[in-house]
């Protein structure tokens, strides 16, 4: 690093403080938004320790050695990742709060050519101008990376628990299940239903699982074929299924398919499978 770039660096770190409070001023008031300028006093401490991160990042591009710009750049793009994600800031919202540091931070560029306006040749600002925008770049790139990684992740728990919602296996005493479907079910939900619900009885340790299908509104051919397969996968598993609140019109579609569904107990509620099911315990008690 010559000379001229060293006091540039020294300037920019010097000056930190003063940046991040005038990319600070810069805020307006928006709504639900991280950068409003009217959030609490802690997220607004964060927003500024954040923000001379970013300062001491972009200043570190400057120095020969590359590393420690790359070692600030990582640590910068996952900490404000990890941040933007907790609060469910779009990215949209942290691109134009980067574009308005940058702003910022080449106002205080331009303050120090002003100061040493005798030293600083068009080289240097060339020079200069070339590795902040390339710096800015860079940790625009690698935020958007790690805000990606996280979201995928965070939609991924989501849709996980979404799925376990929509096909809750209930146990109500130590081996028996209970699998209340409700509303629509299509192909796709269906094949969700199939995958999970094995896995589920196997975890939890049930050998009876209930099927009640009597909140179901409407089953298509595909759907019964893949219950039907369900309830052959869990015998393959050691467990016994049953199917409640079956339909008429339920029934009629199993039939026309020609699944068989004999050696499989049936009741028209789930209160009635539950009832017998426990009159026999207790008979053979």
């Amino acid at each position: 690093m010559n000379h001229l770039d060293r006091e540039l660096y020294d300037y920019l770190v010097d000056q930190i403080e003063n940046i991040s409070n005038e990319w600070l001023a810069h805020r307006s008031k928006e709504h639900g938004s991280i950068y409003s300028v009217d959030i609490d006093k802690e997220t607004e401490t964060q927003l500024k320790e954040q923000n001379r991160l970013t300062n001491l990042t972009v200043a570190s591009s400057l120095m020969e050695d590359k590393k420690e710009f790359d070692k600030n750049k990582e640590k910068w793009a996952r900490l404000v990742a990890e941040s933007r994600v907790s609060s469910n800031t779009p990215i949209p919202e942290v691109l134009e709060a980067l574009s308005n540091a940058r702003k910022v931070y080449w106002c205080f560029v331009e303050r120090f050519v002003q100061i040493n306006s005798g030293k600083v040749t068009q080289e240097y600002l060339l020079r200069w101008g070339a590795t902040i925008n390339r710096a800015f770049d860079e940790l625009t790139i690698q935020f958007s990376q790690f805000y990606n990684m996280l979201m995928d992740t965070k939609l991924s728990a989501q849709s996980s628990l979404i799925d376990e919602l929509s096909s809750p296996v209930i146990k109500i005493n130590k081996e028996i299940g209970v699998l209340p479907l409700v509303g629509d079910i299509d192909t796709l939900r269906a094949k969700k239903i199939f995958d999970y619900v094995p896995v589920k009885c196997t975890e939890i340790n049930i050998s009876s699982l209930y099927i009640d299908l009597s909140g179901v509104s409407i089953i298509d051919t595909m759907v019964a074929h893949q219950i039907y397969q369900l309830t052959q996968t869990l015998n393959l598993l050691g467990v016994q299924s049953t199917i409640t609140g079956i339909r008429p019109e339920i029934a009629q579609t199993a039939i026309q398919l020609g699944l068989d569904f004999s050696k499989i107990d049936t009741y028209s509620s789930l209160e009635q499978a539950l009832k017998d099911k426990f009159l026999l315990v207790q008979s053979t008690n």
